[in-house]
């Protein structure tokens, strides 16, 4: 009775197993790794780092104020050129009064030029004294014309200090570290009270949420495929099982290359195949060089 009962059992067992056997041993038709677009984030400012507050794995959205370079130094000088343009703009009242000045002794001479022609009229003023006073009435023009470059070249001088200024608000805007974009910290290159300058990285960010997985197909198989198709993505469950995913082609390679010797086996490595990029909504499990097979849907 018990030996019945053992043989069914023991067959259902080697039927499972067989199955399991043959969905592991089923070839899929591309093999990749998961990649992400990484992003490192180089300081646009120099200066002691007074405060870094991110860690590895952390996770920013654009915006977030992650750090702040020294601004002392930018400061000082904005303030100084803050003054100096005080300064300047200072002169113009004394260049208006001047100005006034001139125009008051034109409004004079042109009076008496006035006064004289009516005298010449009457044959009581001579041509002398009306040419003397135009030569005046010229020579104060002359000056007004000259005072008044005086006050244009003070007011660009001004206005290039404005751009200084500027240029230094910006610099100081630069100081207060912000991340660009969406994205976990996957390295921290510096550390809170170093010394950055211009260009030095300080951080590697990558926008998780979604990642490609790059596989290789043959030219047989391009024929098949295209842009935009829902393809069956597998990864790792376990030693013996996969986990399905759903994927969609994001890129096509143009161009065929030799199959990347981290790919296929070394007979494979000669023959042209062509880059493909699927799009995978990440839930938290895919990592960046994790190992993926694609199946594309007939």
């Amino acid at each position: 009775m018990n030996n019945k009962v053992v043989l069914p059992v023991l067959l259902i067992a080697v039927l499972i197993s067989t199955a399991s056997c043959s969905d592991r041993n089923k070839k899929s038709d591309a093999y990749g790794t998961f990649e992400a677009t990484e992003v490192i984030v180089s300081s646009e400012a120099m200066g002691r780092v007074l405060k870094f507050i991110i860690e590895e794995g952390q996770n920013l959205m654009t915006g977030d104020q992650v750090g702040l370079i020294d601004t002392t130094d930018l400061n000082l000088n904005r303030n100084q050129l803050m003054a100096r343009k005080k300064a300047i703009l200072s002169k113009l009242v004394n260049i208006s009064t001047q100005i006034k000045v001139y125009e008051q002794q034109k409004d004079n001479l042109l009076i008496d030029k006035h006064r004289v022609k009516k005298l010449m009229k009457d044959g009581a003023a001579t041509q002398k004294q009306l040419d003397d006073i135009e030569g005046g009435v010229k020579v104060v023009s002359m000056q007004i014309l000259a005072i008044k470059s005086q006050k244009q070249g003070v007011l660009d001088e001004g206005h290039a200090i404005d751009v200084q200024i500027e240029q230094i608000k910006e610099n100081i805007k630069k100081c207060y570290l912000v991340s660009p974009e969406n994205g976990i910290v996957l390295i921290k290159y510096i550390e809170q009270n170093e010394i950055t300058s211009f260009g030095k990285p300080l951080y590697k960010i990558a926008d998780l949420t979604a990642m490609e997985l790059k596989v290789y197909v043959s030219g047989s198989q391009l024929p098949n495929i295209k842009i935009g198709d829902e393809v069956e993505v597998l990864i790792d469950k376990n030693e013996k099982q996969n986990r399905e995913l759903s994927g969609k082609i994001s890129w096509i390679s143009s161009k065929a290359e030799f199959t990347p010797k981290t790919i296929q086996t070394k007979e494979e490595r000669v023959n042209l195949v062509y880059a493909v990029k699927i799009r995978v909504i990440n839930d938290g499990s895919l990592k960046i060089g994790m190992p993926g097979e694609v199946n594309f849907k007939r």
